[in-house]
């Protein structure tokens, strides 16, 4: 136990520090204190000693310095050994127990603003040098960066008649240099991505999540999980949705949701509804309106769509909701819902619906990253959109106007699906998806399974070349009538006249989407 004589409070969040200062001060806790939050706990009624009055020197710089001095590293660092605590006394320094800190609000001031210099001026200097010295030296001083803790803090000194007990200490000590790596590394993330000229990736990833919560299990009951939130999100994401009703969101929702919204962000020009089930498209379609899209995306393979995860574009309609909950579906993620979609959805009182705000343009600044056993692995995002410019008709006949816009539709779709890829499409609306086989041809024979009689008439669009001109045939067999493919293949010639022989066009976009 270590009981709290002195105690050093300086924060910028100053929820709760009035009554936390109460309590300190009714167990006989001298409080030493800074600026703003000096003023807050002398308003209360409470005696406070000014840093400045304890140093012996005025805080410089335009408040710059103010708790950079021995007198106060002094007090946190020292051991309550004979040695520092004789040390201490020959400089006519005090034991300081307890250390009270949270930030300047980095995060903050990014969101708000652009200008440099106020964003370099709202780097902490002094309090995370102060909540490191007191994390460090837990074995005697308390060092509590979390508002949230104050009553755990309170009611421990009650307690222990103003103690704090080592694993209380320790504790907190670990939360403090989980505070400060996190701030540290938002800033120099933040300050990287700013750089003009910077390499891809930096030498040292540091990344920062907070914790959203917990969550039931992981993908599978038998393994615990969690969801973190990126500290800073700009762009609309799962991470910043708002859940307006539904049960808790599970692992696989998560991942769901995601590849949902996605693929979504995919299709700007037109109202767009994709279906995904275990991380895959199961059905997308463009419509003149949201109703249209939903239909055309649900009739694509109405058996998996069955307890899926439903992703729009748009604002949901009350037409749109109704058709949603005309089956089991777990989740729907749009930008928003009308108040009469609202109603008609909130009737599935466990159906969850995350609201993500308008869905905009897509940063390429973001990273893809995976994490494998030992390492992290991290990439651009696919962004990569195709132009007709960019297409080369490599088959004698080329490809109709209507089949050159469901190729270009498809092959948006096609990367967002599990390699190996194969989507057949119909204008506007897959109507067969055949996903991560090992083999391209099996992809394409589920595709034209799941397609049935659909697939007669629509196009084909694959993630990657065709090794083989196996695949071309069965999508002849079945009357497919044209193939969107990267190209590259040492087989591309058998591929281009097997294409030839069936009246196929065939059309190369020299662009792979690879989804591992």
């Amino acid at each position: 136990m270590i009981k709290i004589k002195r105690a050093l409070i300086s924060v910028y969040d100053k929820r709760g520090v009035v009554d936390l200062a109460k309590s300190l001060d009714g167990f006989g806790v001298r409080i030493i204190s800074t600026g703003g939050t000096s003023k807050a706990i002398k308003e209360a009624g409470i005696k406070v000693t000014e840093a400045a009055d304890l140093t012996g020197f005025p805080q410089i710089l335009g408040g710059r310095v103010k708790t950079l001095h021995p007198k106060i590293h002094g007090g946190i660092l020292a051991k309550r050994t004979k040695d520092h605590l004789e040390e201490l006394a020959s400089q006519r320094i005090e034991e300081i127990d307890l250390v009270v800190v949270n930030l300047y609000p980095f995060k903050e001031t990014i969101a708000k603003t652009n200008s440099l210099e106020e964003i370099i001026e709202n780097i902490d200097i002094g309090g995370p040098t102060m909540i490191r010295a007191a994390a460090k030296n837990f074995e005697y001083v308390a060092s509590v960066v979390n508002p949230d803790r104050y009553q755990e803090l309170i009611d421990s000194l009650t307690e222990n008649e103003g103690a704090i007990p080592r694993d209380l200490r320790l504790s907190l000590a670990i939360e403090a240099f989980g505070h400060t790596a996190a701030y540290d590394a938002l800033i120099h993330q933040y300050l990287f991505n700013r750089l003009e000229e910077r390499q891809s990736f930096p030498n040292s990833l540091n990344l920062t999540y907070e914790k959203a919560g917990e969550l039931r299990y992981g993908e599978n009951p038998h393994q615990k999980a969690c969801f973190y939130r990126e500290a800073r999100i700009e762009e609309p994401s799962v991470g910043g949705a708002k859940l307006l009703q539904g049960k808790e969101l599970s692992f696989n929702n998560i991942l769901d949701l995601d590849a949902a919204l996605e693929t979504v962000k995919e299709f700007r020009e037109s109202p767009a509804v994709v279906i995904i089930k275990h991380t895959t498209p199961c059905g997308v379609a463009l419509g003149q309106d949201l109703l249209t899209a939903y239909k055309n995306a649900h009739s694509c393979d109405p058996v998996s769509a069955f307890g899926s995860v439903v992703g729009l574009n748009g604002e949901v309609d009350a037409e749109t909701a109704s058709q949603i909950a005309s089956t089991f579906v777990e989740a729907v993620i749009a930008p928003s819902f009308s108040r009469e979609a609202k109603e008609i959805l909130g009737r599935k009182k466990n159906l969850r619906l995350l609201e993500t705000g308008c869905l905009g343009e897509r940063s390429s600044s973001e990273k893809d990253l995976r994490k494998v056993l030992g390492g992290l692995l991290i990439q651009d995002r696919d962004l990569k959109e195709v132009d007709v410019s960019e297409l080369k008709t490599v088959s004698n006949r080329p490809p109709t106007k209507e089949e050159l816009e469901s190729l270009l539709f498809g092959f948006k779709v096609v990367k967002h699906v599990k390699s190996n890829a194969i989507v057949l499409a119909n204008k506007k609306a897959t109507v067969g998806i055949g996903a991560g086989q090992m083999s391209r041809v099996d992809s394409t024979q589920i595709a034209i399974h799941k397609a049935k009689e659909k697939a007669r008439g629509s196009t084909l669009a694959s993630d990657a070349f065709f090794p083989f001109r196996d695949a071309i045939d069965e999508a002849a067999k079945a009357g497919i009538t044209a193939i969107i493919q990267p190209g590259g293949s040492l087989r591309d010639e058998e591929v281009i006249k097997a294409a030839d022989e069936h009246n196929l066009a065939l059309v190369l976009t020299g662009v792979r989407h690879f989804r591992h």
